[in-house]
């Protein structure tokens, strides 16, 4: 409205100004009525701002309608409690404003509503119940009268900076870390061992005390930290730094250690946070170190860091004592059950076996799940060449002949693999009792089973390698095969990429102890090789690979289904690439699924991406699988994943220096 004034104002006195200057040109010819023109014209022009100026006085006495609509009282009341009625027209122009906006200086009769305030368009649209805005360093909450064009705001400020103080003091409890510490320290001289605190706890010690976090150590190596949710958004701006001091400075050391963290919050009960920190810092270290797991009471655990890869941290004393406990398990049991995951390779397969030989050992009945849930197409030729001796040594069944053999005392065990969702024996899985997981992939947040052992070392290379660490203490009868070490020194060299990645020295005396039970390299190496169909289609594959920023390829295929054991050596040929640090190759696979297998260099922490997308796996290799979709949606997807992570990256070596 008071735009609409201004510009009749203007237009009144460009008429105003063309008809003196018409007066002017035609001066002459209009000598006798030159004058009356003249006071004419004057007394138009008076006119014209009389008008004008009590048309805004008019609207200027309208805006304060609502102390008049009101009452004093009533207004005095609304300014008492802080609240503000605003009205406005049927083009939503603001008519009237009570004396609170006044007060506070905000005057915005004449002017649109949503063009001032475009956050209440949902609640003028019936969308909304109330917006909330802030203006001037104040909150308002907003209500609109229904069916009346009238908005009622109400001061919320000091409500609103008391539920952030609320919320920034919140409690928060952590447990902290450091990886590896007691292997690393056990046999250190005094000086070494003074030394190496002073690089790795005085810089955690001194990174708490700077923000005001309480830090306590309970043990050599572990921690407990106090805090609230303000100290805790500061640690996360921060991308928690502290992984990438200690990693470095016990780099400098020469030692292997990093550091785990674990934050509990979103609840005021303190031993409730303490129990989840508890399961949380297990979570971690379970999955490799070197990493920070939170997670917010009663929602999902979400993971920082984890950029360096899992290093061996079993000691022999471990494998001893989760032997010893598997014996005891497999003794007590009625008989024993083996699943692997759906489409069993060479490791899932191996280390079924080498837990099937030790159950043999100890006079119990046992099968493994292999009849379904699909086999690789290489192992499911060597089985069928095969057959006769090794059933010989185990039986394969189906689930559903796996079900009927189950008892309430029989131990169901799960190798190479610890998520019922990945299994061949889901259903199973469901009615069984007693399970024990022997993994050694990076723990997920869920398993979907309750187990009464879980063996998840994300340092090992192969599941292989646990069970052959493991035979030893479980019984001096085990009997293993010439085609079962095969199998086994197989599922070894895959996982390891022909002992390229994630291979210690555990890996190679695994692999020492298999080639002293017949295991023949030579005989690894035919059953690994391709045939002429799967090279071609390999090479058929690779065509597709386009390059990207930081050192990645993708590959689309969309020229028909791929295995996902051919997905992943085709990623892995493509890794041998010079300047290349990650290869994802993307395609329908034969079990009905798009899937994406990821692999890299130790560069790029391909876990971390697959899990951002649903997947999971290690830090070199990692996979996910989807319903049927569309190839070029899900690396579009992917794309954006990869950028995310390199952006984090970027941020935590900012955070370094």
């Amino acid at each position: 409205m008071r735009k609409s004034l201004s510009e009749t104002r203007r237009i009144l006195i460009i008429v105003t100004i063309v008809e003196a200057l018409l007066l002017f040109f035609f001066r002459a010819g209009l000598d006798r009525m030159i004058l009356p023109a003249v006071i004419i014209l004057i007394i138009q022009v008076a006119a014209y701002f009389y008008l004008t100026e009590r048309f805004e006085s008019m609207m200027e006495e309208q805006a304060i309608g609502v102390r008049d609509a009101l009452g004093v009282t009533a207004e005095k009341t609304f300014l008492f409690g802080e609240i503000g009625l605003l009205m406005y027209d049927d083009d939503y122009v603001i008519t009237q404003m009570s004396e609170l906006f006044e007060q506070r200086g905000l005057n915005h009769v004449g002017s649109k509503v949503l063009s001032w305030l475009p956050e209440v368009d949902p609640l003028i649209s019936g969308q909304g119940d109330t917006a909330t805005v802030q203006l001037d360093e104040r909150m308002y909450e907003i209500t609109r009268r229904e069916d009346e064009p009238v908005l009622i705001f109400r001061d919320i400020t000091e409500q609103h900076n008391a539920m952030l103080s609320y919320s920034e003091e919140r409690p928060v409890i952590g447990i902290a870390v450091l990886d590896n510490y007691d292997e690393v320290t056990q046999y250190e001289d005094d000086a070494s061992l003074s030394n190496i605190n002073a690089a790795v706890r005085t810089p955690l010690t001194d990174y708490f005390r700077e923000r005001g976090i309480l830090l306590k150590r309970i043990s050599n190596s572990r921690y407990f930290m106090v805090l609230n949710e303000k100290m805790f958004s500061d640690l996360v701006s921060d991308h928690f730094s502290i992984l990438n001091t200690i990693r470095r400075s016990a780099a400098k050391q020469d030692v292997a250690i990093s550091l785990s963290m674990a934050f509990a919050r979103g609840t005021e009960r303190l031993e409730e946070l303490d129990e989840i920190a508890v399961k949380l810092i297990d979570l971690a270290q379970s999955r490799g170190g070197d990493q920070v797991v939170v997670q917010q009471a009663g929602g999902e655990v979400k993971y920082f860091g984890g950029s360096s890869e899992a290093t061996e941290k079993r000691s022999r004393v471990r494998v001893r004592v989760m032997a010893n406990t598997f014996r005891e398990l497999i003794s007590r049991s009625s008989n024993v059950i083996i699943c692997g995951h759906r489409n069993m390779d060479f490791d899932c397969v191996g280390s079924a076996i080498g837990v099937a030989r030790a159950a043999t050992a100890l006079n119990k009945q046992v099968c493994i799940i292999g009849k379904t849930g699909g086999i690789e197409e290489k192992l499911a030729k060597v089985l069928a060449e095969n057959a006769e001796e090794l059933n010989q040594e185990v039986r394969f069944v189906t689930e559903s002949e796996a079900i009927n053999q189950l008892q309430a005392n029989t131990l169901t065990v799960m190798v190479d693999h610890h998520n019922i969702k990945q299994s061949n024996g889901s259903k199973l899985l469901e009615s069984a009792s007693k399970i024990a997981i022997i993994d050694h992939h990076r723990r997920s947040t869920e398993m979907g089973v309750k187990p009464v052992l879980v063996y998840i070392e994300a340092g090992a290379s192969s599941a292989c390698e646990l069970i052959t660490e493991m035979m030893p203490y479980i019984s001096s009868r085990i009997e293993i095969s010439e085609l079962a070490a095969n199998i086994m020194l197989a599922g070894m060299t895959i996982d390891t990429n022909r002992f390229h990645v994630r291979t210690g020295a555990r890996t190679f005396e695994a692999a020492a102890a298999l080639r002293k039970l017949g295991a023949d390299p030579m005989q690894v190496d035919d059953y690994l090789k391709d045939t002429y169909d799967e090279l071609t289609l390999k090479a058929s594959c690779m065509s597709k690979a386009k390059r990207h920023d930081n050192a990645i390829i993708t590959i689309p295929y969309k020229d028909g289904v791929l295995t996902r054991s051919l997905m992943s050596q085709v990623a892995d040929q493509m890794l041998e690439i010079q300047g290349i640090d990650a290869v994802f190759v993307i395609a329908d696979d034969t079990e009905g699924e798009t899937a994406i297998s990821a692999r890299s260099n130790g560069k790029v922490n391909v876990q971390r991406i697959m899990e951002a997308i649903g997947g999971g796996g290690h830090m070199t290799a990692a996979a996910v699988q989807r319903k049927r979709c569309d190839i070029d949606d899900l690396e579009r997807e992917l794309l954006e994943k990869t950028e995310e992570y390199f952006r984090e990256v970027r941020n935590e070596g900012n955070s370094e220096e």
